[in-house]
């Protein structure tokens, strides 16, 4: 089968298109034929080993999963002798970081825990974009940040997967949105539905006189007293991700700020039976940019590395 390889840290350029040995599934796994996977920040920081903390999870000289992706939606093409949620044929999703990595690839063999199956009326582009996406905006708005309705929300690094899933959860809960984000994203943003953008460029919103109910942060760069001064009395702020040193400040100091923070502790595919209940009444769907082929998945994590996308990242994995 082929699949991407990473042999060793470096520019996402070195990445390369392969011929490797197709997986066997063991006792409890199944062999899924893989229709399309997506790009996350976890492919970005693993692919440069950077930043260099996370060495200590990927592997201190070289990665240890050679073929990176964390996400998928595919079919099951057969099934470990003690397997028994999945058959030959079924159509199958989700974040797959529980159980392991290497879903830019042809084919994966993996745990049954680490999928679920995928809705008649979710197309398979789709689903890659969800599973990882949704769920970070569902915990982080709703079990963290208690949204209620109309509320006053931010959402910033607003204009990928996590800020376009959460702007239209924010919207069933008839919410005031404005999203934090830069360049062509923001007229995106504003076809999406934001009710306003700010352009982090021109504009810090943490030095702003408004003030929100619940901040969503997918891209912490700021301390935690920063966020406060923006929140009102009763509101809270709740992050998905960002620079590791911000992250880790904010989880030792939320048991000390005046107004409620918090770091999401991702609980992957948890949430995904109401993500389809939303999906299905027509309430969410994916953003997506790509797909981009197998061979140019380097190119799409460049793409992600940059900020230049606008919704999720989808590489299609094998024709079909």
């Amino acid at each position: 089968m082929k699949a991407i390889v990473c042999k060793s840290y470096g520019p996402t350029s070195q990445l390369q298109l392969k011929e490797v040995e197709k997986p066997t599934p063991k006792s409890k796994e199944v062999l899924i034929k893989v229709h399309f996977s997506a790009v996350n920040d976890y492919d970005w920081s693993m692919v440069r080993g950077e930043p260099k903390l996370y060495r200590l999870l990927f592997g201190l000289f070289k990665p240890k999963h050679p073929i990176p992706g964390m996400e998928l939606s595919g079919v099951v093409e057969s099934c470990g002798e003690d397997v028994t949620k999945f058959n030959v044929g079924d159509a199958v999703y989700g974040d797959i970081s529980a159980h392991g990595f290497g879903s830019f690839a042809e084919y994966i063999a993996i745990h049954e825990n680490a999928i679920v199956r995928k809705p008649e009326y979710l197309p398979f582009e789709e689903a890659a974009a969800l599973s990882h996406a949704a769920n970070l905006a569902w915990q982080g708005l709703v079990d963290f940040g208690k949204i209620k309705n109309e509320m006053n929300v931010l959402i910033n690094g607003a204009g990928g997967g996590v800020g376009s899933i959460g702007l239209q959860i924010a919207k069933a809960h008839n919410c005031q949105v404005t999203g934090v984000d830069t360049g062509d994203k923001l007229e995106a943003m504003k076809e999406a539905g934001f009710d306003h953008v700010i352009d982090y460029k021109k504009e810090d919103f943490t030095r702003s006189n408004d003030k929100y109910d619940l901040i969503l942060d997918a891209k912490t760069t700021r301390a935690p007293k920063a966020y406060q001064k923006v929140l009102k009395p009763n509101g809270r702020y709740v992050t998905v991700g960002g620079k590791i040193g911000r992250l880790l400040q904010i989880a030792f100091t939320q048991n000390v700020m005046k107004k409620p923070v918090y770091v999401v502790p991702l609980d992957a595919n948890k949430d995904l039976e109401q993500i389809h209940d939303l999906y299905q009444s027509g309430k969410i769907k994916s953003f997506i940019d790509g797909p981009y082929p197998l061979e140019k998945t380097g190119e799409a994590i460049q793409h992600f590395g940059e900020g230049q996308h606008h919704g999720k990242v989808i590489v299609s994995c094998s024709p079909r």
